[in-house]
């Protein structure tokens, strides 16, 4: 059965983007992704509370969810995939650290791309214990040469040398329940959520939930 994700953003309603790939089986689309402002935002989505209304456009709005909001598990799921180099990745990436920020994103999100530099120097930042990985959404498999070589070129313009994973069939259950990108999650090293996950690009939020984290 394909996948079929319902992404949205703010600020612009009425613009429809219908992307649809394929990859064997498995199919992306993106039936509400409007590329203005926010990608993330959505006052439908189940939340727990807002984090600063100013961390985004006029617009849109930071809102937090529960890991069951966004997921029907409470742990990320079992995974085999590449990255946008080719290696393959699996659910081991997450006991190499203690603690892993997953950070979701497209390569047709503005508010992704823009917070990707921050997130890239950050990644240089972190304690030793702690690591991004990106997953890109908008990717239809590895022969997707096009959107592969678009999410090289925003990661090495914005420095994001962190592992970049390309969503496949794999995530499903878990791109589902997700309202928009970017999503970013945290995940410790037996691969459960912990904290909340965050909807829309909000950097200092990250870091508020991974100082807070590691210094228990």
């Amino acid at each position: 059965i394909p996948l079929v994700w319902r992404i949205k953003c703010a600020g612009e309603r009425n613009m429809i983007m219908n992307i649809y790939r394929l990859k064997t089986t498995f199919v992306v689309g993106i039936l509400t992704a409007a590329l203005l402002t926010g990608c993330g935002t959505s006052t439908e989505s189940k939340n727990s509370g807002s984090i600063g209304n100013n961390a985004m456009t006029a617009t849109s709005d930071v809102v937090t969810a529960t890991p069951d909001a966004a997921t029907s598990t409470e742990q990320m799921p079992s995974f085999t995939a590449k990255d946008l180099n080719g290696n393959t990745v699996t659910n081991a990436i997450f006991a190499q650290k203690d603690l892993t920020v997953v950070n979701l994103w497209g390569t047709f999100c503005n508010p992704c791309i823009e917070e990707m530099p921050e997130l890239g120097e950050w990644a240089k930042e972190l304690p030793e214990n702690v690591q991004i990985v990106g997953i890109v959404i908008d990717i239809a498999g590895d022969d997707d040469t096009e959107h592969i070589e678009l999410a090289k070129k925003i990661t090495s313009k914005a420095g994001a040398e962190f592992t970049q994973i390309i969503a496949n069939k794999d995530f499903s259950d878990l791109l589902s329940g997700i309202a928009g990108v970017p999503t970013t999650m945290f995940v410790d090293k037996h691969g459960n959520f912990v904290g909340e996950a965050i909807l829309g690009a909000y950097v200092p939020g990250y870091k508020a939930f991974v100082e807070s984290y590691v210094g228990e």
